[in-house]
């Protein structure tokens, strides 16, 4: 680790927590590549609270309502999607820990450029925050859950998964960043053991703090962009890049043997 890593992996971080083209994947590509091992966990995780600082700058009308107002439906809604991704991070805990070594990479970058051509296809729904249902909730957590796989992108499955349901595609987008405050909040709580036994010691607290400023500036202005190629309907150029960054991946895991074992 050094100052320029903890530049480039903040940078990838903030970009790709929100554009749909998987944060955790590309952080995992990223170690493996510098050959990262000691206290990757930890510096992904605070990277990821650095994204929080994202959301909050784009959404703080909206937090601050929920905040003055915490007894809403949108607060219920989003309550009621960390169930089904909770449900699936602790059943497949041991499953989700493991493909964090890359081994699921490839497949998890060519599912999201999959889910990505269908959210492209899909016309803009009518629902919105208020009048969403139960069940559109539960699928948006479902499909977040999945998407602590490697590769697939939680904001793209998200929103995909708010498509499908019949949200308009905006709001499925404002439901998914502010579902990220819940979900990153829970996974550092998820991982606190294993935190506890050493992360600290095992980075130097500038290259934390470099990292998370580059996620958090670099988060603002991803979420804007993503919101402006939500409304022109542009998402395929992520599922060209996806596409070929997956079957590269595959081609080094299977065959080359370059950054995977």
């Amino acid at each position: 680790m050094n100052v320029f890593i903890a530049l480039l992996l903040g940078l990838v971080q903030g970009l790709c927590e929100f554009l749909p083209v998987s944060s955790s994947g590309h952080l995992v590509l990223l170690h493996n590549i510098f050959g990262i091992e000691e206290g990757a966990l930890f510096f992904s995780i605070m990277l990821h609270i650095g994204t929080l600082l994202a959301v909050f700058a784009v959404y703080r009308e909206q937090i601050w309502a929920l905040i003055k107002k915490p007894l809403q439906k949108k607060t219920g809604m989003l309550l009621a999607a960390l169930v089904p991704t909770v449900i699936l991070a602790v059943v497949f805990r041991d499953f989700f820990e493991s493909s964090y070594s890359g081994k699921y990479l490839g497949a998890g970058f060519v599912l999201t450029a999959c889910l990505l051509l269908l959210l492209q296809r899909l016309t803009s729904g009518k629902k919105t925050l208020k009048t969403m249902a139960l069940q559109d909730a539960l699928l948006i957590g479902l499909f977040q859950g999945v998407a602590i796989l490697p590769g697939v992108s939680r904001s793209g499955a998200t929103i995909a998964g708010g498509a499908i349901m019949g949200l308009e595609k905006n709001e499925a987008a404002e439901f998914s960043f502010l579902l990220s405050i819940p979900a990153i909040l829970g996974s550092v709580v998820f991982e606190l053991p294993e935190l506890a036994e050493g992360g600290l010691k095992q980075v130097d607290l500038l290259y934390v703090l470099i990292g998370m400023a580059a996620a958090a500036v670099s988060g603002y202005f991803a979420i804007r962009f993503m919101l402006r190629i939500i409304k022109r309907k542009k998402l395929w150029p992520f599922s060209v890049y996806l596409s070929a960054l997956g079957v590269l991946v595959l081609l080094d895991q299977l065959w080359f043997h370059f950054f995977f074992a």
